[in-house]
């Protein structure tokens, strides 16, 4: 089947939904900053807040957004939580993908970070 022949009720709202909310969870500048932070490896929330500037709360809340999406692991120690990338591998093949679809429209932009599986040097590629 082609792409035209594809009916617009063979589209899943569901699978449409879970997409659009991964996306959102991407789509915030500070949790972008959250995944580049823990892409280094695990924070607790205070390490986060100190590395980010931004509040506690605000803090919790965009850890709490990505927790939903399964895009981040925490794991109790106490009476403190540690927060982790969940799919560090997944999560680097996501951010390659959507850097070659930035250099492909005229945008270059590299997050920092661990986030990325493969790195350029020069014109060298290396995992």
């Amino acid at each position: 089947m082609t792409i035209n022949q594809v009916s617009p009720d063979t589209f899943r709202d569901d699978a449409n939904r879970i997409y659009a909310h991964l996306f959102q969870a991407l789509s915030e500048p500070s949790r972008l900053a959250v995944l580049q932070h823990l892409s280094l490896g695990e924070h607790k929330v205070r390490d986060l807040v100190a590395h980010l500037g931004l509040a506690q709360s605000t803090v919790s809340r965009h850890l709490a957004f990505l927790l939903e999406c399964g895009l981040v692991t925490t794991r109790p120690v106490g009476r403190a939580s540690w927060y982790a990338i969940a799919e560090p591998t997944q999560l680097a093949g996501l951010f390659d993908a959507a850097g070659s679809l930035l250099r492909a429209t005229g945008d270059s932009a590299v997050l920092q970070g661990h986030l990325h599986g493969k790195q350029t040097l020069g014109s060298q590629e290396v995992s």
